[in-house]
């Protein structure tokens, strides 16, 4: 009875973990899709405000088409540089420093981008045009900030490609040779090794009597175990040969 309690309690822990590792799992992939739905959403909606701002920066004059323009170059020099900034640091660590500084930047150029976008609504296009110079100067100090950092990473990664091209350059030219090297002193030490051997091998005797003196000291050969040859069976109607004359 107590085992068949356990073997229930059992079961019931293990139904549980699945059922938990299930919702773990389940609520994961909602907040993944959620994510992805709530990134879509803010591409699109930046891709159509990007639009729209090009469409009155080229459609508008005065007041409202220099305010487009200001917001469309803010966003376009902010967006440049963080991209380029985020991508840089997956490779190169020393950009954490130069986002932070990003990131404090941001501030201000959000700060502005609401502003500026609070402006357009404004019906008093005087008093929005007497603000314009100022206006254009924090616009041009924040992109031309962004600008330099962006371009100061880009430059950072160029010369490290660089860098490490000319190494990678300058090892393959030394593993050249020595490639080139070794197939030389290969072929060398075949040709010594080949002469050696040769001088090794003892000299071949001569087929004639020479050759068969030469081998008298050797222990004569067994015959075969396995079929040995038969001897010759005389017939009698085979005559016997007859000794040569000397006559």
């Amino acid at each position: 009875m107590e085992a068949g309690a356990l073997i229930i309690i059992f079961a019931l822990l293990v139904l549980f973990a699945f059922l938990g590792l299930g919702a773990w799992a389940t609520v994961k992939a909602v907040g993944a899709a959620k994510r992805g739905v709530d990134r879509t959403i803010t591409q699109a909606r930046r891709t159509v405000e990007d639009t729209a701002l090009k469409a009155k920066s080229f459609g508008q004059v005065g007041v409202a088409g220099a305010l487009a323009q200001l917001r469309l170059d803010l966003r376009t020099s902010m967006r440049a540089t963080q991209q380029a900034l985020y991508q840089g640091v997956q490779t190169d660590a020393s950009l954490k420093e130069s986002i932070g500084l990003f990131e404090r930047l941001s501030a201000h150029g959000h700060e502005l981008d609401d502003e500026l976008k609070r402006l357009e609504q404004e019906p008093d296009r005087g008093r929005i045009g007497a603000m314009l110079p100022e206006l254009k100067e924090r616009t041009a100090r924040i992109t031309e900030a962004a600008d330099s950092l962006r371009w100061a990473a880009r430059d950072r990664a160029r010369r490290f490609a660089e860098d490490d091209l000319s190494a990678l350059s300058a090892q393959i030219e030394v593993e050249s040779g020595a490639l080139r090297d070794w197939s030389r002193e290969s072929v060398d030490d075949l040709a010594a090794a080949a002469a050696a051997w040769d001088a090794q091998q003892p000299p071949a005797g001569p087929a004639g009597p020479a050759g068969r003196s030469g081998s008298a000291g050797r222990a004569p050969e067994t015959p075969a175990a396995l079929n040995p040859t038969p001897p010759k069976t005389a017939y009698p109607w085979q005559k016997a040969p007859r000794p040569e004359t000397t006559t």
